[in-house]
This record gives structure tokens, C-alpha cells and sequence, in this order.
């Protein structure tokens, strides 16, 4: 299992091309170290460590990356890896202090010292059979010892520290403190996720996030006896806790439970883990891609919402203008009345309204994107008026305007390298092209074409399979996702009336 290493010289049918690897290292760190330069060019003998102390500078400068050889699957080469990361990568004293900001947004900055408020972030959650949750906290200053209790500034809440660990591979170590610069795992948190950064209590402070992307994939997942119902929505809950690009759903339309996350592979692993590690049986339909809707012209509508009767009279009225917003920006709002028109104390159930209304398009249901929502116009009763009503009017508008403002579908498409030989790339440029895939070029490396484009998820279902088929299984390739696009009219069309027909 690669735990005990032998160390002996280089074959002879070997030294001639070792000889050759190291002079072209020496001959690359010579452009970033004058002492390495000046004894290559006197041809003086160069020591390991002089090797190891140009390659460290150089790698913390970001001028070099090392790479190294090796096999997680049998620990080959795993215990160079471990010490290339002592020798190469900075410490936490090697890199700027950490920045975050105040509760106005104005910048704060943390050194790396145990004399320094604390703060942490929260990288990484983990369910464990023994100890409840695990939450992964890498501490950027101060120190964070067993009983203290610390904020939670994102969420606004207080955790107590109940226990810390230390962790050592396979086992685990209870500690009394972690401090600036370590890598530690609290117990029982009941706030805090992954992203989320802890302070003093008092203090504020909140660290850069963790960006996710949307899924852009999902499936229908139901249990397969009763029994495993509540069993298979606790262990999909903890999941989703651990993995923040796993969303669960509820279909509307259907019933089902639909997972969804970021490839084929990532799904397929889920439900592996949902059988090996949580013990719940469950059937898995085919994949279904993760659409999105948005508009392409400006379209304005108003909702009014009134109940008379016999019970409390409520009163809202508004005109929403609908816009197609720049692309990424997300979904917003904005608000363009006075108050004589519309008070403000209405003008956040408003924005909710709006906001949640997008939450499904027009065309299929499908969340929209980078969408604007102005509150152009509307009026109030001084009497009547209620932020319910007004949050009813508000959905009423924004749906009959998103209807008006010439909505399209959107489709995730997928960045898409491919490395195949040669005598295959005919077969693997006509397969994308079958596609809907767009080639922007075809790079050689070491004998062997790289294939770089991007495709429609939609036609990327089992093309792992199609490629092997293609190329004999000699080809390999990576996929990840880029933007969503605009789907064609007619395939939008055939897909519309699926998805309405079920």
C-alpha cells in the first residue's frame, strides 16, 4: 500500500533521462534565482536543498507549479506528495493576511497570530455515524478553544464550541484549542454551513464565501418500500447539509423528489453513497436537464388584489415592468415609485412577491434568470391596504408581465475538453457536431489531438459511452459548466410540449 518506500539509485537505463530532467529543472529555476543562475553557468555543483530553496521561492511567488508522479489508488508516490507540500507550499505566515468586511462592508484585515480577535471559515461539513455533524474550520487568527461560544455573523446567531478535534487521516484527535494558521473540526455546530465564518462573540467579521454553481442536472428519486421513505429524506437532507451544489425539489406537478447537482457522475455517487453509506433503497429515473427561462423584451402589467365581504377588507394594487437584465447579473429588482404612490413599509413584501414569482417561468415552470422587476406605478388604501395584499397584487403583476415580455427557454451548456489520437479526431469532431456542439479549436500535445468546445447538456447524456465507441476507448475527456444559452425555437418547442405532455 506504498507505506514503506525504498530509496536507491537510478538504473543506468534510466540515468540518461533523469540526467536530462534535472538539468532542464535547474535550467527553469535559473530564471527565478541568481544564486542557481550564477552556478549553472560556472557549472558548480548544485545541492538538493538549494534545488528545494529556489523551487520554494518560486512556487510561493506563483512563477512555478511542481508537479509530482504518483497514484492515490495504491499511495504510490504519496509520501513525496506530502513532502513536496512541506517544502513547497507557503505556511500560513507566507501569505497576506486574510480579508474580510465589517457590517457596513468596510474592510477588515486579520493577521495570522494567536494575539488576534479570532475568526474562521467554514470550508467543508461533514455527517459522521459517531459524532453528529462535522463542521471543517480553517482559522485564520486568534485561537478557538473547547466551551467558548462564538458568532456566527452571516446567520446572526451564537454556537458554542462543545468539542474540537484534530484529524489525522483515518482518526481523530480531541484537542483543547486550534489556533491562527490550523486546520481543526467542531462538533454539533447548529447554524452554521458550509461558506459561513465564526468570530469572537461580539465581534463581526465575515470572510469571503464559497461560490456554488447551480445544478444543472437532476433526477426523480423515490424510495422503493415505504419503510425507506423517511429513511431516503434524512440521509438526502444530510447530504445536501455537506454538499452545497446538491439541491432537493418537490415537483409541483408530478410529486416526486427531484435531485439535482452538477454532472451525471455527480448524481451517480450521490445514490451510490445513499446505498453503501446511509442503507436506503431507492429507484432512480433518467436524467433531466436543469432549465431556465428569461425574457427578451420589455413587457409591463398591474395586479390589483381586493377582497371585500365580511371579513377584513385588504387592498393592493402595483404595475411591474418586466426587463431582460445583463446576462449573469441574476434576478433584481427595483423600485421606481414615490410614496405617494406606493408607502414604504410595503415595499419589501413587494420585492418578495416579485422575487418568488420568478421562482417559475411561463413557459414550463422553470426558474427565471437575469430578469429586472421595476414597480413602476401603483396605489393604496389607507385603510384597506396590507403587505399581504400587496405581495399577492405584486405576483399577479410579475407573472402576467413575464408572460408578455417574449419569454425563451435556456439550457446549461458545457465547457468540453477532449484528448484523443490522432487517426480518431475525424470521428470525434463529427460526433460533436451531431451534438449542437460548437468546436473553437484543436490543439496538439505530445502526439495527441486536444479537442477544445462546448456543448448543450441536453446532448451530452452517455457520451462517455459514445466517445469509448468512437475511439476504440483510447480517448479521454473533462466537462464542466460554462453558461446557460438561448435554446433554438424549434427544439425549445418539442421540449415545451414534452414537458407539458407529462
Amino acid at each position: 500500500m506504498g507505506q514503506i518506500i525504498n530509496e536507491e539509485a537510478v538504473p543506468d537505463a534510466l540515468l540518461q533521462e533523469s540526467t536530462a530532467a534535472r538539468m532542464a529543472l535547474i535550467e527553469k529555476l535559473a530564471d527565478f534565482d541568481e544564486s542557481v543562475m550564477e552556478k549553472y553557468l560556472n557549472d558548480q555543483e548544485i545541492t538538493p536543498g538549494e534545488i528545494r530553496a529556489a523551487l520554494r521561492n518560486a512556487t510561493l511567488a506563483m512563477n512555478v507549479v511542481p508537479v509530482l508522479c504518483g497514484s492515490a489508488f495504491k499511495n504510490k508516490g504519496i509520501q513525496p506528495l506530502l513532502d513536496a507540500i512541506a517544502w513547497y507550499l507557503p505556511s500560513p505566515v507566507d501569505v497576506p493576511p486574510v480579508e474580510g468586511t465589517d457590517k457596513d462592508g468596510a474592510p477588515l484585515v486579520r493577521k495570522p497570530e494567536r494575539s488576534e480577535k479570532f475568526c474562521g471559515l467554514v470550508f467543508k461539513l461533514q455527517t459522521d455515524p459517531y459524532v453528529g455533524n462535522l463542521a471543517f474550520i480553517r482559522v485564520y487568527s486568534g485561537e478557538l478553544k473547547t466551551g467558548d461560544k462564538v458568532a456566527n455573523p452571516r446567520k446572526d446567531k451564537t454556537e458554542k464550541i462543545s468539542k474540537l478535534l484534530k484529524l489525522h487521516a483515518n482518526k481523530r484527535e480531541e484537542i483543547s484549542s486550534i489556533g491562527a494558521g490550523d486546520i481543526g473540526a467542531i462538533v454539533g455546530l447548529k447554524f452554521t454551513r458550509t461558506g459561513d465564518t465564526l468570530c469572537d462573540n461580539g465581534d463581526f467579521i465575515v470572510l469571503e464565501s464559497i461560490v456554488f454553481p447551480e445544478p444543472v442536472i437532476g433526477v426523480a428519486i423515490e424510495p422503493k418500500t415505504k419503510a425507506d421513505e423517511a429513511l431516503l429524506a434524512e440521509s438526502l437532507e444530510k447530504i445536501a447539509r455537506e454538499d452545497p451544489s446538491f439541491k432537493i425539489a418537490l415537483s409541483e406537478e408530478t410529486g416526486q423528489t427531484i435531485i439535482s447537482g452538477m454532472g451525471e457522475l455527480h448524481l451517480e455517487i450521490i445514490v451510490d453513497r445513499l446505498i453503501r453509506d446511509f442503507k436506503v433503497s431507492a429507484n432512480v429515473g433518467r436524467p433531466q436537464v436543469a432549465y431556465r427561462e428569461t425574457v427578451t423584451q420589455t413587457a409591463k402589467s398591474e395586479g390589483r388584489f381586493e377582497t371585500m365581504g365580511s371579513g377584513k377588507e385588504q387592498y393592493g394594487h402595483v404595475e411591474i415592468e418586466i426587463a431582460p437584465g445583463a446576462k449573469g447579473s441574476g434576478n433584481q429588482f427595483e423600485c421606481m415609485v414615490d410614496e405617494s404612490q406606493v408607502p414604504p413599509q410595503y415595499i419589501e413584501s413587494i420585492k418578495k412577491g416579485v422575487l418568488d414569482s420568478l421562482d417559475s417561468g411561463p413557459l414550463i415552470g422553470y426558474p427565471m434568470m437575469d430578469v429586472v422587476a421595476r414597480l413602476v406605478g401603483g396605489s393604496y388604501d389607507e385603510e384597506k391596504s396590507t403587505d399581504m395584499a400587496f405581495g399577492v397584487a405584486a405576483t399577479m403583476a410579475c407573472r402576467k408581465a413575464a408572460s408578455l415580455a417574449e419569454p425563451v427557454l435556456m439550457e446549461p451548456v458545457m465547457n468540453l475538453e477532449i484528448v484523443t489520437p490522432d487517426e480518431y479526431l475525424g470521428e470525434v469532431i463529427n460526433d460533436l457536431n451531431r451534438k449542437r456542439a460548437q468546436v473553437n479549436g484543436v490543439d496538439v500535445e505530445k502526439g495527441r489531438q486536444v479537442v477544445h468546445g462546448k456543448a448543450p447538456l441536453a446532448e451530452l447524456f452517455g457520451f462517455s459511452t459514445d466517445l469509448r465507441s468512437a475511439t476504440q476507448g483510447r480517448a479521454t475527456f473533462s466537462m464542466f459548466f460554462c453558461e446557460f444559452a438561448v435554446v433554438p425555437a424549434k427544439r425549445a418547442e418539442i421540449i415545451i410540449h414534452k414537458i407539458k405532455g407529462v
